[in-house]
């Protein structure tokens, strides 16, 4: 079987690397010519643009930013529906609108190829483990012929439904509670060290209650260590809770401790901190309680 991969960044180029060592024939287009080569050199096939890693493979995936890359990764001139013929298979592994995700379905679909979304969560560090949460959304018969490629990258791999859309639903439902638990480990660190704790020592003991979370561990940790490298970045976590809010939107539905968290994470980028990773949501939270004066109200 004959893959190619399209948006080999941070989390792309791990996750193609394991389908390499899975020993699947490999055909890798990206912008950045640098992230091709890296896979190259690992026998990957370097391919001039998306429309010829349609036209060598026989499953497509494009793991891009956001949905407009989904689009014209698609659907430009030299995009993958110009090089597809029937029967070969789309997945689109980012985290992109569910709206826009059954349009893209259904254009692919019309070219007699079949289309599965198919969003990640785990981070960098799930992609380099290949160790990630794998959240599907199309026919079963397509997800059973994709399921051992998925399984190359991931460890937890979930059809959510046979619609298309459903992964990505699932993967913004993960994002606002990521979105929103980040914030909340944020503020209660903030909270501990303003009112005189040792902020370390109140991690701990709330790791050994109901309040533990993988969050607490691991991003807590980084708060405390002060390590704002970007794992994954803070405009990638407004990005994903304004796909959060749009959706609500299209619903009826108000989902408030989401749109706060939202209008934090748009603050990071008014900050300048949206290149960092989203844990710098505790430095605008910091940013905020020094502009307090001693009576609690803002100077």
């Amino acid at each position: 079987m004959k893959i190619g991969f399209i948006g080999l960044g941070l989390m792309g180029q791990p996750m193609a690397g394991h389908l390499l060592k899975a020993g699947y024939e490999l055909h890798v287009h990206d912008v950045v010519a640098a992230s091709k080569q890296a896979l190259v050199d690992l026998g990957a096939v370097e391919c001039i643009d998306n429309k010829a890693v349609a036209e060598a493979s026989d499953i497509i995936i494009t793991m891009v930013p956001d949905t407009p890359d989904v689009q014209a990764a698609l659907f430009s001139d030299d995009g993958v529906a110009a090089g597809l013929s029937p029967g070969k298979i789309v997945v689109d592994m980012s985290s992109i609108s569910p709206t826009a995700t059954t349009g893209f379905a259904e254009r692919i679909e019309a070219l007699g190829c079949f289309y599965l979304d198919a969003p990640v969560s785990g981070g960098p560090f799930g992609a380099i483990n290949a160790a990630l949460t794998i959240m599907v959304g199309g026919p079963q018969e397509t997800f059973d012929k994709v399921l051992p490629v998925f399984e190359a990258m991931g460890k937890t791999v979930t059809l959510i439904g046979n619609r298309n859309g459903d992964g990505q639903v699932a993967k913004v439902a993960n994002q606002i509670i990521v979105g929103i638990t980040v914030e909340a480990v944020a503020e209660a660190l903030l909270f501990a060290s303003k009112a005189g704790a040792d902020p370390q020592i109140v991690r701990q003991a709330l790791m050994g209650g109901a309040a533990n979370s993988i969050i607490l561990e691991n991003h807590g940790g980084r708060m405390l260590d002060r390590n704002f490298e970007p794992g994954f970045r803070a405009e990638l976590q407004q990005k994903d809770l304004n796909l959060a809010m749009q959706s609500a939107r299209e619903l009826g539905l108000f989902l408030p401790a989401a749109s706060a968290a939202h209008d934090m994470y748009n603050a990071t980028r008014a900050n300048g901190m949206d290149k960092d990773d989203h844990t710098s949501v505790l430095r605008v939270l910091e940013s905020m309680a020094n502009h307090q004066t001693s009576d609690g109200k803002k100077s």
